[in-house]
């Protein structure tokens, strides 16, 4: 008998396989690409224009306030919000009321009005409080050297830059601690039991079970939250900080030349928070790319 002829492979294309490269490609991000061409054409189109070299010069030494402003509020902010999302689990009432409270304040508060707040009106009651302590302190011969120092403290001797970041700090705590608290009950409660069977107390389980895992599924939103504080960033201009706002204000009301100055300003802040973005893409990328593995 003769054996049937093989039949030839289907050469049909796959659709499946084509709807998925058409998907990915409608993904890309082309928005990026026309975003970088529309900056590099605008950069081009104004690289010889004195007005704009004279303010991209004095702005550059405010990128490196802007960024270490935004790295040390953000830092500080990021521990309140864990130590606040893990406080708000305790099984103290009282605990959990009061950072309850704390959060639903400070949200509630605009950032722009805590910033006012903080550096205008807070800090000078402050110094002024501990500046009355030190003062009782060295009329009772109590460190004679240190309380006199204290006692001579006033509002001036607190930097402005020190405020706006500690309002900074303490308007983002609220809204990272919400990120923290979501992300730690993300984990199922089954792997913290199996942890307590095994001997570990609360602290080990949150520790080397909870908190690993939980960091990892918030790293997006932390890191979306970064972009959005490195923009909030300019609020400090307000109290003086030279960051790119303020100088590209001061210059703008110098030289009466508002249009080269803003946009100067828009533009270094759209290259810092696309690049940014970007980042924060190739990380979400990453981690997904993990839990493929994964699973």
């Amino acid at each position: 008998m003769t054996q049937p002829a093989a039949s030839a492979p289907d050469s049909r294309p796959n659709p499946q396989k084509r709807n998925l490269i058409i998907r990915r490609v409608a993904r890309a991000p082309w928005w990026l690409l026309i975003a970088a061409a529309l900056i590099v054409a605008f950069l081009l189109s104004v690289s010889g224009d004195r007005n704009y070299q004279e303010v991209t010069g004095r702005i550059r030494s405010g990128i490196w306030t802007t960024i270490w402003v935004t790295v040390i509020a953000y830092s500080i902010a990021t521990f309140m919000g864990l130590v606040i999302a893990l406080l708000r689990r305790s099984t103290n009432v009282i605990i959990y009321q009061v950072t309850t409270l704390f959060v639903e304040v400070i949200r509630g508060i605009p950032t722009l009005v805590l910033v006012y707040y903080i550096t205008l009106a807070l800090t000078p009651e402050l110094v002024r409080a501990v500046a009355s302590l030190g003062k009782t302190l060295f009329d009772n011969g109590i460190l004679p050297e240190f309380t006199q120092q204290v006692a001579g403290l006033t509002a001036r001797d607190v930097p402005n830059a020190a405020r706006a970041i500690v309002a900074l700090a303490v308007s983002y705590s609220a809204f990272l601690s919400e990120i923290f608290r979501a992300g730690i009950e993300s984990i199922p409660h089954g792997q913290i039991e199996a942890g307590m069977s095994m001997g570990m107390t609360r602290w080990q389980v949150m520790r080397h079970i909870v908190l690993p895992q939980a960091i990892r599924n918030i790293l997006p939103p932390l890191g979306n939250d970064f972009i959005a504080m490195l923009k909030e960033s300019s609020l400090v201009s307000i109290v003086g900080v030279e960051d790119i706002t303020r100088i590209g204000a001061t210059y703008a009301s110098a030289t009466f030349t508002f249009f080269q100055s803003y946009n100067v300003v828009a533009i270094t802040y759209l290259i810092l928070t696309l690049s940014l973005s970007m980042l924060v893409k190739m990380m979400e990328w990453y981690l997904g790319r993990g839990r493929q593995r994964e699973e």
